[in-house]
C-alpha cells in the first residue's frame, strides 16, 4: 500500500476535538517522515458539510456511502450527535460495510456508540466517554463495556475514552504503523505527553481532588498527594483537619466517591504509575517515595488498578521499539 488511508466518519453534531485530534496528530506525522504517508479522508453521508458541536462546518471529502477502499483505519468520531447518527440504518450500515475493508477499526468518544450499533463491540471490551459508559453498557448488554481506561484495544477494534484520549490511542498508532520514535516526534510537535498508558483512568485522582467545591475535602486532597509517603490513615487525616474519623469518611464519600482508604490508595497507585513511566528508581524507591510499606504492596497496588505487576508495566515501556 503506497498510503494508509485513515477514514475518518463524521456526521452533523461531530466534537471537532475529536476529529481534530486524530487528523492533526497525522498531519503532523506526515510532516515529520511517516513512509507510507496517512492519506485523511473525512466521509459523510451524501459528502455533505456538517455542522459541529461548536457550529463550525467541515466539508465531506468523500461519500460514506461510495467509498469501496483500501481502508487501513476506519475511525468513527464521536460528538453530542452520536445518538442520532446511532440511529441511522444508513449510516451505521456503511459503517459495518466499510468495517470489513479495514484493517483497524476505532472509535474516539461517544463514536462507539456507533461501532456497537454496528455489532462491531459485541463480545470485545471497550471504553467511551465515562459520562456515557453506564448507558452505552445499558444499551449494548454483549459488549463489555470499562468506563475507566483513556483507550482499549481489543483485537483489530480500538476504542478510546472523550476527546483529547483520541491523541493517546492516534500517537499510539503512530507507534504501531512507523515505531516510537515517530511517534514522539508527533508528541513533541503537539505538545503532548507521549504513551499515557491505555489503562490509565480518564478520571485521575490527580484532577478529581479538583472537581469538588468543599475546601476541607480539596485541602486535604492536596496534602495527601504533597505527603505520599506520611501516615495517611483516616485516623491520621482527621487529627490533621480537626473533624471525627465518621465525618471525614462521610466527607470523601459524598465528594469524592470512595472512601479515604480507597482515595490514598489510588493516588499512591497513579503516583507510582508515573515514576516508573518517567525514572529509573527501582521499585523499592518508588514504593517508599509512594507510600506503599514494601514492593509487594505496591504490587497487588498495581495489579488491582492497572491489571499488571509494576515490574511488567516498565519493561513494557523500556522494551518498546525506537523506530
Amino acid at each position: 500500500m503506497r498510503e494508509r488511508v485513515i477514514l475518518v466518519v463524521g456526521y452533523d453534531g461531530a466534537e471537532l476535538l475529536d476529529i481534530a485530534c486524530v487528523t492533526s496528530s497525522l498531519d503532523i506525522a506526515n510532516r515529520i517522515g511517516a513512509a507510507p504517508p496517512y492519506r485523511i479522508v473525512l466521509a459523510t453521508p451524501g459528502q455533505r458539510e456538517i455542522t459541529c458541536d461548536s457550529g463550525l462546518r467541515l466539508a465531506g471529502e468523500a461519500s460514506l456511502e461510495r467509498f469501496t477502499g483500501p481502508v487501513h483505519t476506519l475511525l468513527v468520531t464521536g460528538g453530542r450527535g452520536h445518538e442520532r447518527a446511532a440511529a441511522s440504518r444508513h449510516l451505521v450500515g456503511h459503517v459495518r460495510r466499510l468495517a470489513g475493508l479495514a484493517e483497524r477499526v476505532a472509535s474516539v468518544c461517544t463514536g462507539s456508540t456507533v461501532l456497537a450499533e454496528a455489532g462491531l463491540l459485541n463480545g470485545r471490551r471497550a471504553t467511551t466517554h465515562w459520562m456515557y459508559a453506564h448507558r452505552l453498557a445499558e444499551r449494548f448488554p454483549d459488549v463489555r463495556v470499562d468506563a475507566e481506561p483513556i483507550y482499549v484495544r481489543d483485537g483489530t477494534v480500538a476504542t478510546s475514552g472523550g476527546m483529547t484520549s483520541a491523541l493517546d490511542l492516534t500517537l499510539a498508532f503512530i507507534e504501531e504503523d512507523h515505531g516510537a520514535a515517530l511517534a514522539r516526534g508527533v508528541a513533541m510537535g503537539t505538545v503532548a505527553y507521549l504513551q499515557r498508558p491505555g489503562g490509565q483512568a480518564q478520571m485521575s485522582m490527580f484532577l478529581a481532588r479538583r472537581t469538588t467545591d468543599d475546601v476541607l475535602v480539596r485541602e486535604i486532597s492536596d496534602h495527601i498527594v504533597s505527603h505520599l509517603a506520611d501516615d495517611l490513615s483516616t485516623a491520621a487525616m482527621a487529627r490533621l483537619t480537626g473533624v471525627s474519623e465518621r465525618h471525614l469518611f462521610r466527607l470523601f464519600v459524598d465528594h469524592l466517591g470512595q472512601t479515604p482508604g480507597r482515595y490514598v490508595r489510588r493516588v499512591r497507585t497513579e503516583a507510582a504509575a508515573q515514576l516508573l513511566a518517567s525514572t529509573g528508581l527501582p521499585l523499592v524507591a518508588v514504593a517508599r517515595r509512594c507510600g506503599f510499606g514494601s514492593p509487594e504492596s505496591l504490587r497487588q497496588a498495581f495489579v488491582d488498578r492497572y491489571a499488571m505487576p509494576p515490574s511488567r508495566y516498565r519493561t513494557m515501556r523500556a522494551a518498546a521499539p525506537t523506530g
